[in-house]
């Protein structure tokens, strides 16, 4: 595999996290198979995807609770694949908190300090405490505590060992949604005031993309796609990366011309442009391709205003099967030759009342938002089911 390598402006190259042909097999079972990724030093890095992906393995073997069964892991210059835990320069934060009852704030935060027979902490745990803005909380215990508030806590006892990473295993997964929204926020907040690497490992997308510069999206052991959130969304590489990273409507197609800076493709009957650069090697040598386009680039037009589409857009028929309200947006699936349930999300603001389960309608969008995939891969790689989402 090629090396991957995030970049950010902060990137220094002095201690930055290099992981060079890492695994992790447990028995016949590869956890993780053998990668290399490098985390710039200062960048806010997050480690995404499914349980059992190998993300939290590859993050236990960072820390040093996991032995990699091949590779080396490095932070700047130094070897740390044989380093026990508490010789590495890193420290690493729970979903569970793991705090400690009998102790109040103050104490919990400055307990690795004294750990180290450090006998002047009040300073320190005074910037801890404001940093994560929990100065007037010092002499609480963690059960008088909200959940949120309890996360900080042990993100501060974790900063003030001035660890070189800080590592996060799902630390916003025991949160209701609206205090883990507010804990995104604040987390990174904290990660620039410190300016140390954060490593963050969650299944949440929106979590990931909300808080982290680089993003690494692993599925069965490997890393699927890396880059900047915006850009996995943008430019997906594989359907799993399509469908996981939010909702994408894959539409299977058939190559008609690969010349110019657009691929031409057939889909139910009708034609469709895909930029040439937002296309996968696969899509360029012709045959069968999946055309991907996000349901929040497309425009909804009853079939009695057809005649008023602009030119040169790339444009299905199609007949809704089903309507959702949801506040913002209302949220179409339609029916088409071009494939079954295509979704439409249309933001709230002149809704056409014509627009009902049953009514004949156009699905027409930019081409510039649609992208090209190898239809070889699974169309339905990524798509989270019920029981995934439990």
């Amino acid at each position: 595999m090629t090396d991957k390598t995030a970049h950010t402006g902060k990137n220094t190259g002095g201690g930055d996290v290099r992981l060079t042909g890492i695994s992790k097999a447990y028995g016949s079972f590869n956890a993780v198979h053998p990668l290399d990724l490098t985390v710039p030093q200062g960048s806010f890095f997050a480690l995404l995807g499914a349980s059992g992906c190998g993300k939290t393995t590859t993050l236990r073997m960072i820390a040093g609770l996991e032995d990699p069964t091949t590779g080396t892991i490095h932070l700047g210059d130094t070897d740390v694949t044989d380093l026990p835990p508490y010789k590495r320069p890193v420290n690493t934060v729970f979903q569970s908190y793991a705090l400690f009852p009998h102790m109040d704030i103050s104490e919990n935060i400055a307990f690795g300090l004294r750990r180290r027979g450090i006998k002047s902490v009040k300073k320190q745990v005074d910037d801890m405490l404001e940093l994560v803005q929990l100065g007037d909380k010092a002499r609480h215990k963690p059960h008088q505590l909200s959940g949120g508030q309890q996360q900080r806590v042990a993100v501060a006892r974790a900063l003030i060992n001035h660890p070189q990473v800080l590592l996060l295993d799902e630390p916003l997964g025991a949160l209701d949604l609206k205090l883990r929204r507010q804990m995104q926020l604040e987390l990174k907040r904290i990660q620039t005031e410190v300016g140390i690497t954060f490593v963050h490992v969650t299944h949440d997308q929106e979590e990931a993309m909300t808080m982290a510069d680089q993003v690494a999206v692993m599925n069965g052991g490997r890393v699927e796609q890396l880059g900047a959130p915006a850009d996995l969304y943008e430019n997906p590489q594989t359907t799993f990366v399509a469908n996981f990273l939010g909702t994408s409507n894959l539409i299977e197609a058939e190559v008609l011309e690969t010349g110019g800076s657009d691929v031409l493709v057939t889909a139910g009957g009708g034609k469709l442009r895909v930029p040439g650069d937002r296309c996968t090697s696969a899509v360029r040598q012709g045959g069968k391709v999946l055309v991907g386009v996000r349901p929040e680039k497309i425009s909804l037009a009853h079939a009695d205003d057809a005649g008023s589409i602009a030119d040169g857009r790339n444009r299905v028929t199609g007949r809704i099967a089903d309507s959702s309200f949801i506040g913002v947006s209302t949220q179409y699936v339609v029916n088409s030759p071009a494939g079954a349930e295509l979704q439409v999300y249309e933001q709230n603001i002149e809704r056409d009342t014509r627009l009902v389960p049953g009514a004949e309608v156009v699905l027409h969008w930019n081409p510039a938002h649609t992208f090209g995939l190898d239809a070889a891969q699974d169309i339905d790689a990524g798509v989270e089911t019920v029981e995934d989402a439990g």
